[in-house]
């Protein structure tokens, strides 16, 4: 009722006779409830100065620490067509076990003797290689033999051409001889002459001179001759010599072109062998992988080619096969504001789905249900979701993870940061401010 006169009612009625003043304005009632306001209060202000440790969220999955150890399918590097499968979803193979056998499709190796028609070609050039073999060798017997046979015929002209000159030595001393007794021949001419003008030589004398004369200058004509057949040998047999290095040059020549073309011819046939035998090898190597098996120990995920007679091609996927031996370990994602917050080493608490938990994200101590991981990876550059992908591992330290756990399970990750009172939380989240940044203690030295 609203005092709206000068009368005041609050003074001329005294309202402590009534029983609901009475029951309002109870001394020991209000004693009660200031004690409660007031140990309210204090816990509150206790709860403020409690210690918080600060923290960031990010939502992943559970994978395998290396890639060998993911989820994989099994490809075939050749086409081909589904003939039989060995396996079904769900068995457990071990390395090397055959999944399912495939047959050809290609028309270049429908024959199924391809091998051993390839075997036989290759034992073909390589008796060819050999019977060029042969050749060089025989080649280089005749050109060993036309070597020598040259350097004996080369010798036995030389001997030649030195009786020559010295046959022709001998006719010029008996040519100049001869040329010396025709000198003496006139003169005794001559003088017979005198002595006949004189009375002292009968004529008989006179002609018998003079028939020597004649024969003498017969003689010198024919020692001439002979000196000059001589000289003709010499060039003969000079021609001769050089005619004997000319045709053993061609014979030579001939025997080592020969022999440069078989050998020519056997390294074409040893290239077409090496060729043969790389086209054998290939042919044995792709027989092979017309059982496709399995890589590692694991299990068969799912058959993604599924009919008998379905065709495929090189590269494309035929199966899926999980390893059966691998480590466990969580990809996340993390907000790009929260990447300076987080280390290698950095620790973090893990909560994977369907497993119960009681998490407090300030009290990771009191906290159930939650494992505890360390950062070994993060990605350097931005994924397609637009935050950046850690990979956490087991603690060694913390309590192992339960062997339930399967690869792409979801997990929800707690990165443990800075330990803050709850009021500076508290006030960090009304303004919305970031964490507090920092640094690991030993990252200083590190970094240096």
């Amino acid at each position: 009722m609203l005092n709206i006169s000068t009368n005041k009612l609050n003074e001329k009625v005294d309202i402590s006779k009534y029983m609901s003043y009475k029951k309002a304005f109870n001394k020991k009632h209000f004693k009660q409830f200031n004690r409660l306001l007031i140990s309210f209060a204090i816990i509150c202000i206790i709860v403020l100065l409690l210690p918080w440790t600060q923290s960031i969220s990010a939502s992943g999955a559970v994978t395998t620490l290396t890639p060998d150890q993911r989820p994989q399918s099994i490809q075939s590097p050749i086409p081909g067509r589904i003939e039989k499968w060995f396996v079904r979803e769900g068995d457990f193979v071990k390395k090397g076990d055959t999944i399912l056998f495939i047959s050809e499709v290609k028309d270049d190796y429908f024959n199924p003797n391809l091998v051993k028609i390839t075997g036989e070609q290759i034992n073909s050039k390589a008796a060819s290689v050999e019977s060029y073999g042969l050749k060089v060798k025989a080649l280089n017997n005749q050109i060993s033999a036309l070597s020598k046979e040259r350097v004996l015929k080369i010798k036995q002209a030389e001997n030649k051409l030195l009786q020559s000159k010295l046959k022709m030595k001998s006719d010029s001393i008996d040519f100049e001889a001869a040329k010396t007794n025709i000198e003496i021949a006139r003169k005794q001419l001559n003088r017979a002459e005198i002595l006949e003008k004189e009375g002292l030589k009968s004529l008989t004398d006179v002609e018998q001179k003079r028939l020597k004369l004649q024969e003498t200058e017969a003689k010198l004509i024919s020692q001439e001759n002979k000196f000059l057949a001589s000289k003709n040998e010499i060039l003969n047999a000079q021609v001769e010599i050089t005619r004997l290095k000319a045709s053993y040059i061609d014979k030579i020549s001939k025997a080592q072109s020969d022999k440069f073309t078989a050998e020519s011819n056997q390294y074409d046939a040893k290239v077409q062998v090496s060729k043969l035998e790389n086209n054998r090898t290939n042919y044995e190597i792709r027989n092979a992988m017309y059982y496709i098996k399995a890589p590692l120990d694991g299990y068969i995920n799912k058959a993604i080619k599924t009919g008998i007679g379905e065709s495929f091609k090189e590269g494309e996927r035929i199966v899926g096969i999980m390893p059966a031996n691998y480590d466990l370990a969580v990809e996340t994602y993390i907000d790009p504001i929260d990447l300076p917050l987080v280390h290698i080493g950095e620790t973090f608490r893990v909560q994977f789905d369907g497993w119960p938990a009681i998490v407090f994200s300030g009290w990771p101590n009191v906290s159930y249900g939650t494992y505890g991981a360390k950062v070994i990876a993060i990605e350097n550059f931005i994924s397609s979701n637009g935050k950046f992908r850690i990979l956490l591992a087991p603690d060694k330290n913390d309590y192992k993870w339960p062997t339930a756990i399967r690869v792409g399970s979801g997990v929800r990750a707690i990165g443990l940061l800075e330990d803050v009172p709850i009021w500076f939380e508290v006030w960090r989240q009304l303004n919305g401010f970031p964490p507090n940044y920092y640094q690991p203690k030993n990252s200083d030295n590190k970094t240096k």
